[in-house]
């Protein structure tokens, strides 16, 4: 099965570096690895001469917001012309584990052989296991190191390795390492390109394919170590995104995404609900990193 790798580009070479590493030490190697930089001319100087070999492709931002929609979807474009069966996606801050890619091409011959037998809904979205490491060492990170410095995330399951867990909850889907088969991928349609800016992307891809009859598949042994770098909790640079990309996936499916972020926001007074409209809207509030 012809297996393509697609990562998004935005700054962080260093984890573009690293997942370069990862991919390169594992038990199998990608038959293309696509590098979507996003406005980053920088990226190709990083790449050059480095295994695996990158393909990279360009995408400008989107009224100066990352538009990692439609940046995904370009990818798998590029990767399907030529020739992708596999499209596996991957954070430019996530490493993979040395069995990622085998673990997924097998799981993908599995639900394949299933679509083929049974019914199109064993077209699946196969999701391995992501941890969160901590700030890197002394020296930096070392791949053989990986495992032992955070366990996969406690809130998505942790399937053993060659296992397989079906029918999984839409809800848990994330995009920082996913695979699927080229024909799920045309079933799906991609993602929503209507989003830009952070968050909400994934929840509506995730939601899409619940629509279609896309399962979700957990599998074992397809680790990825995300890469520490600082982050807001809640993210209140990102506030105005949140709020017009959750507009829009409340036009599309009726609720709400990033429940979480919006009551924190609302709690730090930066935003209200209008109970009449289901709407949110800022406050007028500044922000400041320190919220």
């Amino acid at each position: 099965m012809r297996t393509a790798v697609i990562t998004l580009v935005a700054g962080r070479h260093a984890h573009l570096a690293l997942q370069m590493r990862g991919l390169a030490g594992g038990t199998r190697h990608p038959d293309h690895y696509v590098v979507v930089a996003l406005d980053d001319p920088a990226v190709a100087e990083i790449v050059r001469d480095r295994s695996p070999a990158a393909d990279v492709t360009t995408v400008q931002l989107a009224a100066g917001r990352l538009p990692l929609a439609t940046a995904r979807n370009v990818g798998a474009r590029r990767a399907l012309a030529a020739g992708a069966e596999l499209l596996v996606f991957l954070d430019v801050d996530c490493v993979p584990g040395p069995t990622l890619l085998d673990r997924y091409t097998e799981a993908a011959g599995i639900a394949e052989t299933a679509g083929i037998a049974e019914t199109a809904g064993d077209r699946a979205l196969l999701c391995g296991t992501v941890a969160y490491l901590p700030p890197p060492p002394p020296g930096g990170y070392q791949l053989e190191e990986l495992p032992e410095l955070a366990p996969p995330h406690p809130g998505r399951p942790r399937p053993a390795d060659g296992e397989i867990l079906r029918g999984g909850d839409h809800r848990l889907f994330w995009s920082l390492s996913f695979a699927l088969t080229a024909e799920a991928w045309r079933h799906t349609g991609g993602f929503c390109e209507d989003y830009t800016g952070y968050g909400g992307e994934d929840t509506d891809f995730a939601r899409t394919a619940a629509a279609r009859g896309v399962n979700v598949w957990w599998i074992g042994g397809a680790p990825a170590y995300h890469q520490h770098h600082p982050v807001s909790h809640p993210p209140v640079e990102h506030l105005d995104d949140i709020l017009r990309n959750g507009a829009l996936f409340h036009e599309r499916w009726g609720t709400w995404p990033m429940e979480n972020w919006l009551r924190d926001f609302a709690h730090l007074g930066l935003i209200r609900h209008d109970d009449t409209t289901d709407t949110w809207h800022r406050t007028g509030k500044p922000i400041t990193r320190a919220a």
